[in-house]
């Protein structure tokens, strides 16, 4: 693809992560040229598990990629190890219906193979990495780590957690540590005495270890995850597996077993951290978009599926919008993160304290904290009945697609 047709050439986002490609596919259905630039030889999921809500649904049907089957629909509960429900996560049928289930258990690589499918030829541009960029009030002049040039009428900086755009508008500002490890898999292995469909997030006093169905290629399998305390500044367990199988053995059947019918190459580590949230995203013609504007950490359950809604919401913003006028393009980017920054914010900051109070409450406090969840509805009102209502006020706001409603 040239991407210096015309004075500007087309829009540019940076990175090939979900975000970038949900606002390349957007903002390509709001009718503007777009590309692209991915540092790496190719475009590739930094995990291998993931869960998604009826909102990233929504939004990638209307973009164009195929979700028809992307995964296995569950019903979610949260519980503890004795099996007592302490929240149950029940999403209105009419949306179950619509979207193909409340809460999506699928394998990252299998998003990106769908949203890959779905880019117009052209539009990636991989091994293509910018070392900085100026915002000449017209347009945005990127410099290449070759040396070229690139100008462009706006860039999205989609470029994770580490962004160079993030720190090239805000300033710097340090990784947020949660002091958490995950350790997550997946298997197709039969599981003798499970149920397929469901979603179970359990803890004890120190532990979380859950479990969800997926689907790929019609064949029924399951990811799991145990995430502990962890200090960032211990080494990585030396064997992945075998310390994950010690932690799923607290949790008893049926995480123990589908642990152990996983093999180590489908086995993952991540640190969990963050950035704390923005004020502002957007700059001039510059803007954020995915864990550049907001990395949160798993408890989330939703860092994916957020980054597929800015791409959504960015490319609505932009319908109808000429990007050679500048004041038109500043009033764009402001409609876009008006509503996004309070809604990531609100999802980032509660993650990283269902973070804190599930695994660094003092150990006295803890007998306490597990009495309530097991005897009150303090989860069930606060994730329960909250988390259905968000993604039903979600949908609402989202309208009738990217090209409606301007």
């Amino acid at each position: 693809m040239n991407t210096n047709t015309g004075s500007t050439g087309p829009i540019v986002v940076l990175g090939a992560g979900p975000a970038g490609m949900a606002s390349a596919l957007a903002i390509h259905k709001a009718g503007h040229p777009v590309v692209i630039f991915e540092r790496y030889r190719e475009a590739r999921p930094a995990g291998n598990i993931l869960n998604l809500w009826p909102p990233p649904i929504k939004a990638l049907r209307d973009m164009g990629v195929d979700v028809e089957d992307l995964g296995a629909p569950c019903h979610t509960t949260f519980r503890s190890t004795k099996g007592n429900i302490r929240a149950d996560i029940h999403i209105p049928s009419t949306v179950v219906e619509q979207y193909g289930g409340g809460f999506i258990g699928l394998l990252r690589p299998d998003l990106y193979k769908r949203m890959l499918a779905a880019l117009p030829d052209g539009m990636l541009a991989v091994d293509r990495e910018v070392a900085s960029f100026r915002d000449q009030g017209t347009h945005v002049e990127l410099t290449m780590k070759d040396g070229s040039i690139v100008n462009t009428p706006l860039l999205v900086g989609a470029d994770g957690i580490d962004s160079m755009v993030r720190k090239s508008l805000w300033g710097d500002s340090p990784r947020r540590e949660h002091r958490l490890h995950i350790l997550g898999g997946y298997t197709f292995a039969k599981i003798p005495g499970v149920q397929h469909g469901e979603a179970v997030l359990s803890h004890d006093r120190k532990v979380q270890g859950s479990y969800t169905s997926i689907r790929r290629d019609g064949n029924e399998g399951f990811q799991w995850w145990v995430l502990e305390a962890w200090n960032p500044e211990t080494p990585a367990p030396a064997d992945l597996l075998s310390h994950a199988q010690g932690l799923a053995d607290r949790f008893g059947h049926p995480l123990a077993e589908i642990v152990r019918q996983t093999s180590s190459e489908h086995i993952q580590r991540w640190p969990i951290r963050d950035r704390k949230p923005l004020k502002k995203w957007s700059e001039g013609r510059v803007t954020l978009a995915g864990d550049a504007a907001h990395a949160t950490s798993p408890y989330a359950a939703y860092g994916a599926g957020m980054s597929i809604g800015d791409g959504y919401f960015l490319g609505k913003a932009l319908f109808g919008t000429d990007v050679n006028d500048t004041g038109a393009v500043r009033a764009a980017l402001e409609t876009y993160e008006r509503p996004r920054i309070p809604h990531t914010t609100s999802q980032v900051q509660q993650a990283f304290i269902l973070g804190q109070v599930f695994h660094h409450a003092p150990p006295f406090a803890r007998p306490l904290r597990d009495w309530i969840l097991d005897h009150t509805p303090l989860l069930q009102k606060q994730v329960g009945e909250r988390s259905p209502g968000e993604i039903v006020a979600q949908l609402a706001e989202m309208g009738d697609g990217i090209t409606a409603g301007k």
